[in-house]
């Protein structure tokens, strides 16, 4: 078989790879309609031995460079529709096996999302909706003055990458001031972003909105603890649609405890979802949502498209957009 899905969620492959995508594949890169999993590699290892191509999403197993070489000798490219690889990329790359990913179409709902939510923040939204439900209406809307609207405020982007670049190239037109932390931001990008490079503790103190896009790796675990969201603004918000582990999460519910005033806007958490005994359930100043922020539904098909474009470059010899190297994943999300 000259092409696969190789997946452990079959039904994720169906609702990522339309059938419009699947049948071009069919035609262009001899794609089987089966969706073979981990087990079947183990079950049949040698059904595998002329695959060039892998196509994945959520689910693709994590081999190792031994298995890799044993069930994929002729295999040249993963096309995985979906986000971060940092999971199973590495072996392939190992074996100067290509790998390519739809990052940057999952980034686009997720920019989305966090854009949307800096603008209802910047306005009180989330506070003053809640304080509707036990205040007299005018005493709220005289609270509103505690925050700044969108014109002119502090936006904090820590993480300048796909993600984190989107929602600032969403948010220019809004007129808010951006201060970025990310120690590989160049100077030049710097300046085509039209921000500020600054210290994740001044990004804390100055910031109304915070918004974490951190890239996920061990020198980012619990990166955001007590001593940064004590020093947050007063009424501020802290959004995360990064990675949960990259928050102190005791540290973030004492600071929410202490703070009524501040917000945070919690997409990813860890363990995900929370424990049920989690005070972020009950916090008045917590919004949780179930890692929505990705791709859904009719979104998820932009990823399988993504990744037949670039299966149709890579064999047409043209320059591909969205190839992982080992490098990138040292910074990646």
């Amino acid at each position: 078989m000259k092409s696969i899905f190789l997946c452990n969620n079959p039904d994720a492959v169906k609702k990522v790879f339309s059938s419009e995508t699947v049948n071009i594949l069919k035609e262009k890169a001899g794609l089987s309609s089966d969706c073979f999993t981990e087990n079947d590699l183990r079950v049949s290892p040698d059904k595998f031995k002329d695959t060039r191509y892998i196509f994945s999403t959520w689910g693709m197993p994590e081999l190792t460079k031994e298995q890799i070489e044993k069930y994929f000798p002729s295999l040249e490219c993963i096309f995985y529709g979906a986000g971060s690889v940092q999971s199973f990329a590495r072996p392939f790359l190992n074996c100067s096996i290509k790998v390519f990913s739809s990052w940057a179409a999952n980034a686009i709902p997720v920019a989305e999302y966090t854009s949307a939510q800096i603008i209802l923040a910047n306005k009180g939204f989330y506070r003053l909706s809640r304080e509707l439900k036990e205040k007299d209406y005018n005493d709220v809307k005289v609270s509103a003055k505690d925050f700044p609207g969108n014109y002119e405020s502090a936006l904090g982007i820590i993480g300048a990458g796909m993600i984190g670049k989107k929602v600032i190239k969403m948010l220019k037109n809004v007129n808010i001031r951006i201060y970025v932390f990310d120690p590989f931001l160049p100077d030049d990008k710097v300046k085509e972003l039209n921000v500020t490079k600054t210290t994740l503790e001044e990004i804390f103190s100055r910031c109304d909105v915070i918004s974490n896009h951190l890239a996920d790796n061990s020198d980012t675990k619990e990166m955001l603890n007590y001593n940064l969201f004590s020093k947050m603004k007063p009424n501020s918000t802290f959004i995360n649609t990064g990675r949960g582990v990259q928050v102190a999460e005791k540290d973030l519910i004492r600071v929410l405890t202490e703070r009524p005033d501040i917000t945070a806007i919690l997409d990813v958490t860890k363990p995900e979802p929370p424990e049920k005994t989690s005070p972020l359930y009950t916090l008045d100043n917590c919004i949780l949502t179930p890692h929505i922020a990705g791709s859904s539904s009719n979104e998820l098909r932009r990823m399988g498209d993504y990744m037949k474009d670039e299966f149709l470059l890579y064999t047409e010899n043209k320059p591909t957009h969205y190839e992982v190297t080992l490098k990138m994943l040292e910074t990646m999300a």
